[in-house]
């Protein structure tokens, strides 16, 4: 469980921090702004202020170090000057291109980062110079190669987006004929699958109807053709005795000799039938 002191924050710290603020304001010549000093507030500017401090001692470090190389410089400078002027060297005692030139020189070492004007100093400088202008040679050379290859793929990739733009818009006009023929043939789909359901149940019926009448598979149509090429010739047969007997209705009255005459002309046509019964069993047993 946390206390109410120990949420408090550490008046050590608390004055630190002041003391920091201060330091920093007056500076600035501003008065320290006022604001609640929070746990979390004083932790933050604590380690501010630790690390100011910090990079602040360091600098201070560095800083008396570069005054100690100046002054040490600065007397360096002053020694060989003495040693220049007795040796008749001094600058005012040269010629103009002289100094010019020794200045020059002075630039040239400096930018080159060297320490005398030895010429194999220069040399060396050089030689690292070259080798740095070759380096950067070899990686500007395989930085254009690869801004070649990012170009190519840019080109072909835009390219690609032109054409992936183009194919959208077309198929966004697209759309709607699509969706009228889609819904076009869900129509027809719909009506086909009724029709389909339809036809199923004739056939369905047609069969039961088949089976009731006795149709089997081996009545084919061969079959059916013979067994009307049978009926047609009886027919042939038969019209003669229709004729004789359509012939009958002018019999003369004597009913003895019509009756004689019905009666044969009944034996024939039971003989007709007789026969075609006949023929109609052969062809079913030859089927079989």
């Amino acid at each position: 469980m946390h206390t109410p002191m120990a949420d408090l924050p550490d008046p050590t710290r608390i004055a630190e921090v002041k003391a920091w603020l201060s330091s920093q304001f007056d500076a600035l010549g501003k008065d320290v702004p006022e604001f609640e000093y929070t746990p979390r507030a004083i932790a933050y500017l604590h380690n501010l202020a630790t690390l100011s401090q910090s990079k602040t001692h360091a600098s201070s470090i560095v800083a008396n170090d570069f005054r100690i190389k100046a002054s040490e410089y600065r007397s360096q400078a002053a020694r060989i000057r003495e040693i220049l002027e007795n040796a008749g060297l001094a600058q005012e005692s040269l010629q103009a291109n002289v100094v010019s030139s020794a200045q020059v020189l002075a630039n040239v070492a400096n930018l080159l980062n060297i320490r005398d004007t030895e010429l194999s100093s220069f040399l060396v400088a050089m030689g690292d110079i070259s080798l740095r202008k070759t380096g950067v040679e070899e990686k500007r050379a395989k930085v254009q190669k690869e801004f070649k290859v990012l170009l190519d793929f840019t080109r072909k990739a835009i390219a690609r987006l032109t054409y992936l733009k183009r194919t959208l818009a077309q198929l966004e006009d697209d759309v709607a004929p699509c969706e009228a023929q889609m819904e076009n043939w869900t129509t027809n789909l719909a009506v086909i699958a009724s029709k389909e359901r339809q036809y199923l149940q004739q056939h369905a019926n047609y069969k039961a109807m088949l089976n009731r009448v006795g149709y089997t598979p081996e009545i084919s149509h061969g079959m059916l053709v013979q067994m009307a090429e049978h009926r047609k010739e009886l027919e042939k047969k038969t019209m003669p005795i229709l004729d004789t007997l359509k012939s009958y209705q002018d019999l003369p009255p004597d009913k003895a000799l019509a009756a004689l005459a019905i009666e044969d002309k009944k034996r024939q046509y039971a003989a007709a039938e007789k026969y075609l019964e006949d023929v109609l069993q052969s062809a079913l047993s030859t089927s079989e």
